[in-house]
Protein backbone atom coordinates (compact mmCIF):
# COMPACT_ATOMS: atom_id res chain seq x y z
CA UNK A 1 0.00 0.00 0.00
CA UNK A 2 2.75 2.37 0.84
CA UNK A 3 4.34 1.60 -2.76
CA UNK A 4 0.87 2.15 -4.41
CA UNK A 5 0.53 5.51 -2.50
CA UNK A 6 4.50 6.54 -3.77
CA UNK A 7 3.56 5.81 -7.48
CA UNK A 8 0.34 8.02 -7.23
CA UNK A 9 1.61 11.04 -5.69
CA UNK A 10 4.29 11.43 -8.47
CA UNK A 11 1.34 10.62 -11.10
CA UNK A 12 -0.74 12.97 -9.40
CA UNK A 13 1.61 15.60 -9.41
CA UNK A 14 2.74 15.37 -13.30
CA UNK A 15 -0.67 15.84 -14.13
CA UNK A 16 -1.20 19.03 -12.44
CA UNK A 17 1.65 19.92 -14.13
CA UNK A 18 0.51 18.68 -17.24
CA UNK A 19 -2.86 20.96 -16.39
CA UNK A 20 -1.30 23.79 -15.49
CA UNK A 21 1.13 23.92 -18.33
CA UNK A 22 -1.88 23.37 -20.83
CA UNK A 23 -3.49 26.01 -18.55
CA UNK A 24 -0.63 28.68 -19.26
CA UNK A 25 -0.50 27.41 -22.85
CA UNK A 26 -4.49 28.39 -23.46
CA UNK A 27 -5.68 30.89 -21.20
CA UNK A 28 -3.25 34.09 -22.64
CA UNK A 29 -5.06 33.53 -26.04
CA UNK A 30 -8.77 33.62 -24.75
CA UNK A 31 -7.38 36.98 -22.53
CA UNK A 32 -5.92 38.56 -25.62
CA UNK A 33 -9.05 37.65 -27.80
CA UNK A 34 -11.22 38.75 -25.27
CA UNK A 35 -8.98 41.86 -24.38
CA UNK A 36 -9.08 43.17 -28.36
CA UNK A 37 -12.80 42.74 -28.27
CA UNK A 38 -12.92 45.39 -25.33
CA UNK A 39 -10.74 47.27 -27.13
CA UNK A 40 -12.38 47.58 -30.38
CA UNK A 41 -15.56 47.03 -29.33
CA UNK A 42 -18.06 45.25 -31.22
CA UNK A 43 -18.85 44.09 -34.81
CA UNK A 44 -21.14 46.53 -36.68
CA UNK A 45 -22.65 45.27 -39.86
CA UNK A 46 -24.62 47.53 -41.56
CA UNK A 47 -27.09 46.99 -44.86
CA UNK A 48 -25.64 50.31 -46.01
CA UNK A 49 -23.43 53.11 -45.80
CA UNK A 50 -26.01 54.93 -44.68
CA UNK A 51 -26.57 52.91 -41.13
CA UNK A 52 -22.67 52.40 -41.31
CA UNK A 53 -22.22 55.94 -40.96
CA UNK A 54 -24.53 56.65 -37.63
CA UNK A 55 -22.86 53.84 -36.09
CA UNK A 56 -19.41 54.99 -37.12
CA UNK A 57 -20.81 58.38 -35.70
CA UNK A 58 -22.42 56.49 -32.81
CA UNK A 59 -18.36 55.28 -32.07
CA UNK A 60 -18.02 52.00 -33.79
CA UNK A 61 -14.43 51.28 -34.70
CA UNK A 62 -15.20 47.97 -36.76
CA UNK A 63 -17.80 48.81 -38.71
CA UNK A 64 -18.54 47.55 -42.69
CA UNK A 65 -21.45 47.83 -45.12
CA UNK A 66 -23.21 45.14 -47.13
CA UNK A 67 -24.40 47.02 -49.65
CA UNK A 68 -21.29 49.38 -51.62
CA UNK A 69 -21.03 53.16 -51.55
CA UNK A 70 -21.38 53.15 -55.48
CA UNK A 71 -24.80 51.09 -55.48
CA UNK A 72 -26.86 54.40 -56.10
CA UNK A 73 -30.54 52.82 -55.22
CA UNK A 74 -29.83 50.35 -51.93
CA UNK A 75 -32.89 48.57 -52.06
CA UNK A 76 -32.44 46.88 -55.20
CA UNK A 77 -29.12 45.06 -54.53
CA UNK A 78 -29.05 41.55 -54.52
CA UNK A 79 -27.52 39.99 -51.57
CA UNK A 80 -24.67 37.98 -51.84
CA UNK A 81 -23.83 34.85 -50.15
CA UNK A 82 -20.35 36.49 -48.87
CA UNK A 83 -22.51 39.33 -47.60
CA UNK A 84 -23.93 37.00 -45.16
CA UNK A 85 -20.33 35.63 -44.08
CA UNK A 86 -20.46 39.14 -42.89
CA UNK A 87 -23.31 38.93 -40.61
CA UNK A 88 -22.21 35.54 -39.63
CA UNK A 89 -19.38 37.33 -37.54
CA UNK A 90 -21.58 40.47 -36.26
CA UNK A 91 -22.66 41.63 -32.90
CA UNK A 92 -24.76 44.05 -34.40
CA UNK A 93 -26.83 43.94 -37.66
CA UNK A 94 -28.14 47.40 -38.77
CA UNK A 95 -30.96 48.04 -41.11
CA UNK A 96 -34.02 49.97 -42.51
CA UNK A 97 -37.86 48.66 -42.65
CA UNK A 98 -37.33 50.01 -46.67
CA UNK A 99 -34.86 47.21 -47.55
CA UNK A 100 -36.41 44.52 -48.66
CA UNK A 101 -33.43 42.69 -48.13
CA UNK A 102 -33.06 43.46 -44.55
CA UNK A 103 -35.03 41.17 -42.93
CA UNK A 104 -34.02 37.96 -44.49
CA UNK A 105 -30.34 38.51 -43.58
CA UNK A 106 -30.27 37.58 -40.17
CA UNK A 107 -31.86 34.18 -40.63
CA UNK A 108 -30.26 33.58 -43.09
CA UNK A 109 -26.36 34.22 -42.07
CA UNK A 110 -27.50 32.00 -39.52
CA UNK A 111 -26.01 35.11 -36.91
CA UNK A 112 -26.59 35.78 -33.15
CA UNK A 113 -26.20 38.95 -33.98
CA UNK A 114 -28.78 42.05 -32.22
CA UNK A 115 -30.81 42.92 -35.17
CA UNK A 116 -31.40 47.13 -34.81
CA UNK A 117 -33.74 49.03 -36.92
CA UNK A 118 -33.36 52.62 -37.99
CA UNK A 119 -35.62 54.97 -39.26
CA UNK A 120 -33.31 56.99 -42.00
CA UNK A 121 -34.04 60.67 -41.67
CA UNK A 122 -31.30 63.39 -42.47
CA UNK A 123 -33.16 66.20 -40.02
CA UNK A 124 -31.06 66.88 -36.91
CA UNK A 125 -33.35 65.28 -34.71
CA UNK A 126 -33.71 61.78 -36.13
CA UNK A 127 -29.91 61.59 -37.26
CA UNK A 128 -28.92 62.40 -32.97
CA UNK A 129 -31.35 60.42 -31.97
CA UNK A 130 -29.99 57.31 -33.93
CA UNK A 131 -26.90 58.19 -32.61
CA UNK A 132 -27.41 58.30 -29.20
CA UNK A 133 -29.27 55.21 -29.49
CA UNK A 134 -26.48 53.37 -30.79
CA UNK A 135 -24.18 55.39 -28.29
CA UNK A 136 -25.96 53.20 -26.01
CA UNK A 137 -26.21 49.93 -27.55
CA UNK A 138 -22.52 49.98 -27.66
CA UNK A 139 -21.76 51.51 -24.90
CA UNK A 140 -20.06 54.64 -26.61
CA UNK A 141 -22.42 57.01 -24.86
CA UNK A 142 -19.51 59.29 -24.91
CA UNK A 143 -18.56 58.90 -28.62
CA UNK A 144 -21.97 59.52 -29.63
CA UNK A 145 -22.80 62.76 -27.52
CA UNK A 146 -19.22 63.88 -28.95
CA UNK A 147 -20.47 63.51 -32.73
CA UNK A 148 -23.72 65.11 -31.43
CA UNK A 149 -22.31 68.15 -30.38
CA UNK A 150 -19.99 68.46 -33.58
CA UNK A 151 -23.04 67.97 -35.71
CA UNK A 152 -25.13 70.67 -33.71
CA UNK A 153 -22.38 72.90 -34.58
CA UNK A 154 -21.96 72.00 -38.44
CA UNK A 155 -25.51 71.96 -38.96
CA UNK A 156 -25.68 75.45 -37.55
CA UNK A 157 -22.19 76.68 -39.49
CA UNK A 158 -23.98 75.02 -42.72
CA UNK A 159 -27.09 76.64 -42.35
CA UNK A 160 -25.40 80.83 -42.10
CA UNK A 161 -23.40 80.11 -45.10
CA UNK A 162 -26.45 78.83 -47.40
CA UNK A 163 -28.82 81.50 -45.76
CA UNK A 164 -25.85 84.35 -46.69
CA UNK A 165 -26.51 82.91 -50.33
CA UNK A 166 -30.13 83.47 -50.81
CA UNK A 167 -31.46 85.81 -54.12
CA UNK A 168 -31.76 89.13 -53.14
CA UNK A 169 -31.41 88.35 -49.12
CA UNK A 170 -34.81 86.17 -49.53
CA UNK A 171 -35.62 82.53 -48.07
CA UNK A 172 -36.01 80.78 -51.82
CA UNK A 173 -39.37 78.66 -52.28
CA UNK A 174 -38.50 75.06 -52.79
CA UNK A 175 -40.20 71.73 -53.84
CA UNK A 176 -38.19 69.04 -52.38
CA UNK A 177 -39.04 64.96 -52.63
CA UNK A 178 -40.22 64.01 -49.19
CA UNK A 179 -36.77 62.37 -48.07
CA UNK A 180 -34.63 65.37 -48.93
CA UNK A 181 -36.81 67.95 -47.30
CA UNK A 182 -34.24 68.25 -44.49
CA UNK A 183 -31.99 70.24 -47.02
CA UNK A 184 -34.46 73.17 -47.20
CA UNK A 185 -34.58 72.94 -43.97
CA UNK A 186 -30.54 73.11 -43.78
CA UNK A 187 -30.51 76.15 -46.52
CA UNK A 188 -33.52 78.07 -44.37
CA UNK A 189 -35.64 77.44 -47.92
CA UNK A 190 -39.57 78.29 -47.83
CA UNK A 191 -40.60 74.70 -48.72
CA UNK A 192 -43.81 74.97 -50.79
CA UNK A 193 -44.39 71.86 -51.82
CA UNK A 194 -43.48 68.30 -51.07
CA UNK A 195 -43.38 64.89 -53.55
CA UNK A 196 -42.33 61.21 -53.80
CA UNK A 197 -41.35 58.72 -53.81
CA UNK A 198 -43.16 57.66 -56.68
CA UNK A 199 -42.62 59.95 -59.86
CA UNK A 200 -45.28 63.24 -59.69
CA UNK A 201 -48.31 62.12 -61.58
CA UNK A 202 -49.92 64.81 -63.91
CA UNK A 203 -51.85 66.01 -61.09
CA UNK A 204 -49.24 66.67 -58.93
CA UNK A 205 -47.10 68.60 -61.40
CA UNK A 206 -49.92 70.97 -62.27
CA UNK A 207 -50.19 71.93 -58.50
CA UNK A 208 -46.44 71.80 -57.43
CA UNK A 209 -45.99 74.16 -60.30
CA UNK A 210 -48.34 76.86 -59.68
CA UNK A 211 -46.62 77.65 -56.32
CA UNK A 212 -43.82 78.45 -58.70
CA UNK A 213 -40.67 77.05 -56.75
CA UNK A 214 -37.70 78.40 -57.51
CA UNK A 215 -35.36 75.31 -57.02
CA UNK A 216 -36.48 71.28 -56.54
CA UNK A 217 -34.31 69.43 -54.19
CA UNK A 218 -34.56 65.86 -55.61
CA UNK A 219 -33.50 62.53 -54.01
CA UNK A 220 -30.40 61.55 -56.07
CA UNK A 221 -30.35 58.25 -54.38
CA UNK A 222 -34.12 57.79 -56.13
CA UNK A 223 -34.09 60.27 -59.01
CA UNK A 224 -36.90 59.84 -61.31
CA UNK A 225 -35.43 62.38 -63.82
CA UNK A 226 -37.18 66.33 -64.41
CA UNK A 227 -39.70 66.87 -61.58
CA UNK A 228 -41.25 69.44 -62.50
CA UNK A 229 -40.32 70.03 -66.55
CA UNK A 230 -41.46 73.43 -67.61
CA UNK A 231 -42.05 75.24 -64.91
CA UNK A 232 -38.24 76.98 -64.82
CA UNK A 233 -37.40 75.67 -61.37
CA UNK A 234 -33.72 74.83 -61.16
CA UNK A 235 -33.15 71.18 -59.99
CA UNK A 236 -30.89 70.01 -57.79
CA UNK A 237 -29.80 66.17 -56.94
CA UNK A 238 -29.27 65.96 -53.34
CA UNK A 239 -27.60 62.90 -51.98
CA UNK A 240 -28.89 61.12 -48.50
CA UNK A 241 -26.05 58.69 -48.78
CA UNK A 242 -22.77 59.14 -47.73
CA UNK A 243 -19.28 57.36 -49.30
CA UNK A 244 -17.11 54.61 -48.74
CA UNK A 245 -15.18 56.95 -45.75
CA UNK A 246 -18.83 56.82 -44.09
CA UNK A 247 -17.99 59.88 -42.75
CA UNK A 248 -22.14 61.64 -42.45
CA UNK A 249 -21.19 64.98 -42.10
CA UNK A 250 -20.10 65.47 -45.76
CA UNK A 251 -23.83 65.00 -46.81
CA UNK A 252 -24.89 68.00 -45.07
CA UNK A 253 -21.79 69.81 -46.50
CA UNK A 254 -22.27 69.15 -49.93
CA UNK A 255 -25.90 69.74 -49.85
CA UNK A 256 -25.14 73.05 -48.42
CA UNK A 257 -22.70 73.56 -51.16
CA UNK A 258 -24.51 72.79 -54.16
CA UNK A 259 -27.17 74.77 -52.69
CA UNK A 260 -25.35 78.00 -51.83
CA UNK A 261 -23.73 77.96 -55.07
CA UNK A 262 -27.14 77.75 -57.04
CA UNK A 263 -28.37 80.19 -54.51
CA UNK A 264 -25.66 82.48 -55.37
CA UNK A 265 -25.60 82.00 -59.23
CA UNK A 266 -29.83 83.27 -59.76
Amino acid sequence: MARTRGLVRPLTALSAGLLLISGCGSTPEKTAATSDKASSGPVVVATTVWEAALAKAAGAKQVTSIVPASIRHAPDYDVKPSDLAKVAQADYVLYSSFEPFAGRIKEAAGSDAKMIELNLDNTPSKTTANVTRLGKAFGTQQAAARWNTTFGKEWESLNKKVRAAWPGGKAPAVTAQMFTSWAAKLAGAQLVGTYGPEAVTPAQLSKLSAKKPEFVLDNENMSTGTVLPGAGAKQLNIANYPGQDLDLLTVYRKAAQQMEKAFAAS
